[in-house]
């Protein structure tokens, strides 16, 4: 595979462009263990996000029924239309962030760190059954940490509302070419049933998380601009709030969804809360 990769980037004199987290994984293992994770058979419809030269795409193609791979870059899409032939890959010309996604039951990808963030949260926007995906091991690290720790982040809560996350293995710098800055993680995420997942006011989390070390109380009245409330409002909103008293890195999102509903129950609406 790595001499395939390396003899595709020399056929088609291929620079990998730093602006689009263009670093190939190049380690046969990790990927025959990625798709071994996501346990793919021909009764899947599987989601690839940044397919790069293919080395991901063209084994998901032999287990899978249906692979769609996004790709940004055009000179990425017109090599793998050359080199290959998979009559159950349709490739997707666009930006990850910004295309509508097809239907898909698994996904399956090396993620362009740049994009981690939106394409996570966008993800968990749609049914699935399973993800396995490399992320920037700190991210990766805030994405499974619990409340308390010292990763525990705005991230972290909003995936623990609607998945469980779990990271199986670290990756070294020298599994990728271009060789990274940083070293990276397999995420395993798998969307909890639909009734068990906690829907939260996004804009609330980040005027909470804009002060993760503060008290819930702390934090709302620092944040006040954000939830279009001045410090009086503020302040009658925190009397007899649950949680008031602890540190946000410790809340759960059950405990968001408690203040969040005390939010309302005041008399609040959260649909004028606002970007800080």
């Amino acid at each position: 595979m790595r001499d395939r990769l390396f003899y595709l980037i020399s056929k088609y004199n291929l620079n990998p462009r730093k602006d689009l987290g263009q670093n190939f994984l190049v380690v046969p293992d990790i990927i025959e263990r990625n798709i071994e994770r996501a346990g793919v058979s021909e009764k899947d419809t599987v989601l690839e996000i940044g397919p790069g030269l293919g080395v991901l795409t063209d084994p998901l193609s032999k287990r899978a029924g249906k692979v769609y791979a996004i790709e940004k870059d055009g000179r990425i899409i017109e090599i793998l239309q050359r080199e290959y032939d998979w009559p159950n890959v349709e490739i997707i010309h666009g930006d990850a962030v910004k295309v509508p996604f097809p239907e898909f039951s698994k996904v399956v990808s090396n993620l362009p760190y740049q994009i981690s963030s939106p394409v996570t949260f966008k993800l968990l926007k749609h049914e699935f059954e399973k993800g396995v995906l490399i992320y920037q091991l700190e991210f990766a690290e805030r994405m499974v940490a619990k409340p308390g720790e010292k990763n525990y982040s705005r991230l972290s809560l909003m995936v623990r509302a609607k998945a469980h996350a779990e990271l199986v293995e670290r990756i070294g710098r020298g599994a990728f070419w271009p060789r990274p800055k940083v070293d990276s993680a397999v995420v395993i995420l798998e969307p909890k049933p639909r009734k068990e997942r906690i829907e939260l006011s996004e804009n609330l989390v980040k005027a909470l998380f804009q002060h993760r070390r503060s008290t819930v109380a702390a934090a709302l009245k620092k944040s006040s601009h954000m939830i279009g409330a001045d410090k009086s409002t503020v302040r009658r909103i925190i009397e007899g709030m649950p949680h008031a008293s602890k540190r946000v890195f410790q809340l759960s999102p059950e405990d968001v969804l408690e203040i969040e509903n005390h939010i309302k129950n005041e008399g609040m609406p959260l649909n004028g809360i606002r970007e800080s």
